[in-house]
């Protein structure tokens, strides 16, 4: 890499400073020979600074190189920023401007299509302005040590989200009695002072839907339904909050909001798009994170650092499989380092997005147009990830202590296995190893080893959950470096590829039989449970800035470290474990502001700041400031405790009220900004099948475990490379929730995406609400729904044994958690009587009476109020 570096640098150094716009340096316009400012100057005429180069950058260079986010990170506001150079390295070479970058792009004497200004962007430097800028190059750049040019600007660095948080005061309300924690003070105050009144309480039988799925993404059932609305206590609401929030379904549901931020899949992505057998271990940890309640700053390290953390247990460490969520290109010819800098790129941005809220990845090729964020300051980022390598970790689930007994046995038996041929199998597999380790570094150069290694990238991820870069980072290590899995696992990927090294020898040693005496082995001792994870490299990568984005264009070297216009990091020795402590100190003000907002919309609809993902100088300004500076400083101040964030924010007055429309405030505040009323929300896409299969009494209640395929068109996945059927799930797993359906990149699971889950290779902070023709035929027509009207009407049947009227009403208990309307019961009977005479004496194995309660229940999983939260 430094060679790399020091080529690309002295190619920048003679050739252009200017090129891709790195110094855009300098768009001088320089004024023509009859309006150059100052006397004409030669060789042999002395250049005063302040006379003579001073009024051309600041006429001229200022605006794109001054002391805001200066371009290519050149500033030319003082001579040591001019001096220091930017990220293509020096410009400026006192006594030799021969030599000096930044006079060899201006003058255009070196290549006519890298001069500066570029084409189209300004008139051509006069020869005399380059003459004295020449001259004074010559005579050592000479500049007044305490002059600095440009006024500085404290605009970008003094918006609102940047500052530190500070705890307000509770605002005063006329109408206290409303209030029923500090969040409605806040609300109601600006309502007041709108002179806009609250909305009234929203029905006990509407609240207990609401809350229930919102916070466990399933409906009530109609005991809890009934129990609620008997319970005449003032704390009968706390109590179905408190037992909402300790059931386990809680995590389950909101595990898909984290998982949509960091864009998880159970596959590759890219055109090989293979499947990651370990993914959803991840999934997993973070559902039961979620569950546990673990306070956010922890579950902010885990993921970012659990492989730092002092005596981390494997539990820890399985959190890095945030990190883990990334695209891999196995494709054979893939140039490995290029979508190794992808998925650091990628990192740092997830990481921007998640924690910061702020569009990080505009940096990664210029500096941010908006935000004060250089693209420098980027890679600085950058660089704390750049050392991660990917690997999976033995990580047992419960249950399988005895295989981890067993491991010492499977141990024994295997070297009586090697013992007797060790020394030539060791000899031979490395030859082995050296020429896939050249195939996967130049995957150009020998077909035959670079579609070995192809091989080895999408054999070994799908058998063993290796992939191609966990491979490569094995392939490096010296052999006593490896763990034993490691050992193991790629012992056993030569034995079934390694004839391709010595078909002879290979033969001679039997390895073919030994191959399958250790496949056998194996299967008499299956190993632990593995999750995806990352480890920290022992010496760590230098990192570059990227010039225009492109790896193959290294500029400056740079160190991890945050952004000049947010607090700075203690610790001075600074890796991804001090990173993620210094997200959640006291001293950064936007973790939890990002956080708490990111809560606020999930039961609202909106954030407090709508541009979630935006927290920035382009994003919304927050509609109650103070509101949302309280709830983070409270977040923070009381350990980070999740599930008191989401108690205080559904017991408020401002979540339980009606979301009933109201004409005087529909002209004033026709986005709610103001929070006057609750809304009517679109359930999210799982939510919608979960709670049909709920409903219908399909849905399985088993949690975690490896990914299922409920039905769908085999149709859905031919666009995915390799995969030609979809494997439906049988038994129970047919029917689990969403969360736990196979997620393929190149092909997500139909009907989430029709219900507008977000597309698993980028990472969304909030979900869009659409409504479309599609979601309406898939009500009615998809097989799953068509399973479940079935298997409700008979539950219908089963469980109510009263007459019709009996019948409909327990039905819209089941699907609404309400009682019907007489209208409502007078159409559902009427479409039972026309069904009813309508059906044949049998259709298939269903009577007439079964296939007109299914009439009436797809109507009923088909109705706007059954798939919206009110």
């Amino acid at each position: 890499m430094r060679d790399r570096f020091a080529l690309f640098k002295l190619r920048i150094l003679l050739l252009s400073l200017l090129v891709s716009g790195v110094f855009v340096l300098i768009p001088f316009s320089f004024l023509s020979a009859d309006k150059e400012p100052g006397r004409q100057k030669t060789d042999a005429v002395s250049i005063q600074f302040t006379h003579d180069i001073q009024p051309l950058l600041e006429t001229h260079c200022l605006s794109c190189h001054g002391p805001e986010k200066p371009e290519s990170g050149f500033s030319l506001t003082s001579r040591k920023s001019a001096l220091t150079g930017g990220n293509y390295g020096t410009a400026i070479i006192p006594g030799k401007p021969d030599q000096s970058p930044l006079l060899l792009m201006i003058s255009g004497t070196h290549q006519a299509e890298i001069v500066m200004p570029p084409e189209g962007e300004g008139e051509r430097l006069s020869d005399k302005a380059v003459a004295a800028i020449r001259q004074w190059i010559r005579e050592g750049a000479n500049w007044p040590d305490a002059l600095v040019l440009g006024a500085k600007s404290k605009q970008r660095k003094l918006h609102w989200s940047f500052q530190p948080i500070i705890k307000p005061e509770l605002p005063v309300v006329q109408n206290e009695n409303w209030c029923k924690n500090e969040i409605d003070h806040f609300i109601l105050h600006r309502l007041e002072q709108e002179k806009i009144s609250p909305s009234e309480a929203a029905d006990k039988a509407t609240l207990i839907r609401r809350i229930t799925l919102d916070l466990t993404g399933l409906p009530p059932t109609p005991a809890e339904v009934d129990q609620f609305l008997n319970d005449s206590s003032p704390e009968a609401y706390e109590r179905v909050v408190e037992r909402l929030l300790a059931s386990p379904r809680f995590g389950e549901k909101w595990a898909r909001h984290w998982l949509d931020l960091c864009h998880y899949a159970d596959s590759d992505g890219y055109l090989t798009d293979a499947v990651r057998p370990h993914a959803w271990r991840y999934r997993d940890w973070v559902v039961n994170s979620l569950n546990e309640n673990k306070p956010f700053d922890q579950f902010t390290i885990e993921q970012l650092a659990g492989d730092l953390l002092p005596e981390t247990t494997p539990a820890q460490h399985a959190g890095t499989g945030f990190l883990r969520q990334t695209l891999s290109n196995r494709e054979g010819g893939a140039d490995l380092e290029e979508f190794r800098v992808n998925k650091v790129v990628d990192r740092t941005k997830l990481m921007g997005t998640v924690w910061l809220g702020l569009t990080l990845e505009c940096c990664r090729c210029h500096n941010h147009k908006y935000d004060p964020i250089t693209q420098k300051e980027f890679y600085q980022f950058y660089a704390f990830f750049n050392s991660a390598y990917e690997v999976n970790i033995d990580a047992p689930l419960a249950g399988e202590e005895e295989r981890l007994q067993q491991q010492v046995e499977y141990q024994q038996k295997r070297q009586a296995l090697i013992d007797p041929i060790r020394e030539p199998l060791e000899k031979l597999q490395r030859e082995w190893e050296r020429k896939m380790l050249y195939a996967a570094m130049h995957p150009a150069d020998d077909h035959h080893w670079a579609r070995a290694w192809e091989v080895m990238g999408l054999v070994w991820g799908v058998g063993t959950g290796e992939g191609q870069q966990e491979g490569l980072e094995i392939l490096k290590m010296e052999p006593a470096q490896r763990s034993q899995r490691q050992q193991d696992d790629l012992l056993d990927y030569f034995l079934g590829r390694g004839h391709l090294v010595n078909g002879g020898q290979f033969k001679e040693l039997k390895l073919n039989e030994l191959a399958r005496k250790l496949g056998e082995l194996r299967k008499e001792y299956p190993a632990v449970s593995r999750a995806p994870a990352v480890r920290e490299m022992l010496i760590p990568q230098l990192a570059y800035v990227h010039l225009r984005g492109s790896f193959q264009s290294p500029g400056i070297p740079v160190e991890p470290a945050t952004p000049a216009f947010l607090p700075a990091m203690e610790q001075q020795k600074q890796n991804r474990l001090d990173l993620a402590r210094w997200l959640v100190s006291n001293d950064n003000p936007l973790t939890a502001r990002v956080t708490v907002n990111r809560i606020w919309q999930e039961y609202f609809g909106q954030g407090i700041v709508v541009s979630s993902d935006d927290f920035g100088t382009q994003g919304d300004s927050p509609s109650h400031p103070q509101l949302l500076d309280w709830l983070a400083y409270r977040f923070r101040s009381q350990g980070w405790d999740v599930k008191d964030l989401h108690r205080l924010i559904v017991t408020s007055a401002t979540y339980r009220q009606s979301s009933r429309i109201r004409a005087d405030i529909q002209q004033r505040d026709p986005a709610n900004r103001l929070l006057s009323h609750q809304v009517s929300l679109r359930l999210p896409a799982e939510t919608v099948r979960d709670q049909a299969l709920a409903v219908s009494g399909l849905l399985s209640e088993k949690q975690g475990g490896p990914c299922v395929r409920p039905p769908q068109p085999d149709s859905v996945v031919m666009e995915a490379f390799g995969y030609n059927t979809w494997e439906v799930s049988t038994g129970e797993d047919r029917y689990r929730r969403g969360l736990y359906t196979l997620t393929l990149r190149t092909s997500p699971y139909a009907q989430a995406v029709i219900f507008d889950a977000p597309n698993p290779s980028q990472s969304c902070s909030r979900r869009d609400r659409s409504n479309t023709p599609l979601q309406a035929l898939t009500l009615l027509n998809d097989p799953v729904y068509f399973e479940a009207a079935r298997q409700l009407a008979k539950r219908i049947l089963s469980e109510e044994q009263g007459d019709l009227e009996e019948r409909l009403r327990y039905a819209f208990r089941l699907c609404l958690s309400r009682e019907p309307l007489e209208p409502e019961v007078k159409r559902l009977k009427l479409l039972y009587q026309q069904e009813r005479n309508q059906s044949e004496a049998s259709e298939g194995k269903i009577s007439k009476e079964e296939a007109a309660w299914t009439v009436v229940a797809s109507v009923l999983l088909n109705l706007h109020e059954f798939i919206t939260r009110d």
